[in-house]
């Protein structure tokens, strides 16, 4: 295969953004050429638009699953690959297997078991028409700004005046650990929140300066510090037989 076609189903607008700006160019020098598109919320019955980018409260995952499946059905060529990037933070609690994975304390072992019993569940509703669908699933531990917290300094590129802020996030993520994955998902303490305490603006910026300031970043500095993330791209970076 000379090259490989990655459909990515994310979270929203800042996950997409994330993709086309940062993640898709990476790949694509291997040879990996990745889109992007938001989850499927709602479609208006009159003018079939599309509305997608975040998650429904009512049967989130049955909305899911058929966006991903209908996705697969539509180009199932064999150079076709697909994934996700959902967050763990505030994932819904109808996702297949939810509440047993809940009792699993250690947080890597956890996320690998929801993404697990996603795959089972999407590859089981296509088997016996489509073969052959590679399909990756991927959740964010815990939310994408945990990919921020892999070098908080670079928040200097769209808040310079924040110099304090930024250092109080730096020492909050050493406090924690080092390790900005495990930043702690509750409302108050996962990673987005941990941000907008020191630099209220970025409630409100989020969507666009979190890929400004991921691409900032870079991708191998975010696969040096986030380890569930690093497995991810390992995996994509492997579809097409290039190198890491």
């Amino acid at each position: 295969m000379s090259f490989i076609r990655l459909h990515i189903t994310v979270d929203g607008a800042t996950e997409e953004r994330f993709v086309k700006r940062t993640l898709a160019p990476y790949l694509g020098l291997r040879k990996v050429y990745a889109d992007a598109r938001g989850n499927l919320t709602s479609t208006d019955n009159k003018t079939n638009y599309e509305y997608r980018g975040g998650i429904r409260r009512h049967k989130a995952y049955d909305a899911i699953k058929k966006d991903i499946i209908s996705w697969i059905k539509k180009d199932n060529n064999p150079e076709c690959r697909f994934t996700t990037m959902f967050d763990f933070y505030a994932l819904p609690k109808d996702f297949p297997k939810y509440d047993e994975a809940m009792g699993i304390q250690n947080k890597y072992e956890r996320v690998v078991f929801l993404e697990n019993a996603l795959a089972d569940n999407i590859l089981k509703e296509i088997t016996g028409y489509i073969n052959n669908i590679c399909f990756i699933p991927y959740i964010q531990l815990h939310e994408f700004e945990a990919l921020i917290l892999a070098d908080p300094q670079r928040l200097d590129c769209e808040y310079l005046e924040h110099d304090k802020a930024i250092k109080n996030i730096i020492a909050m993520v050493e406090k924690e650990g080092g390790n900005p994955e495990l930043i702690n998902d509750r409302y108050d303490k996962c990673p987005s929140r941990r941000i907008i305490k020191e630099i209220p603006e970025y409630e409100g910026d989020k969507k666009a300066v979190g890929p400004l300031v991921a691409e900032e970043i870079g991708i191998d500095k975010m696969r040096n510090k986030c380890r569930h993330f690093n497995d991810w791209l390992t995996r994509l970076v492997a579809l097409a037989g290039v190198p890491p």
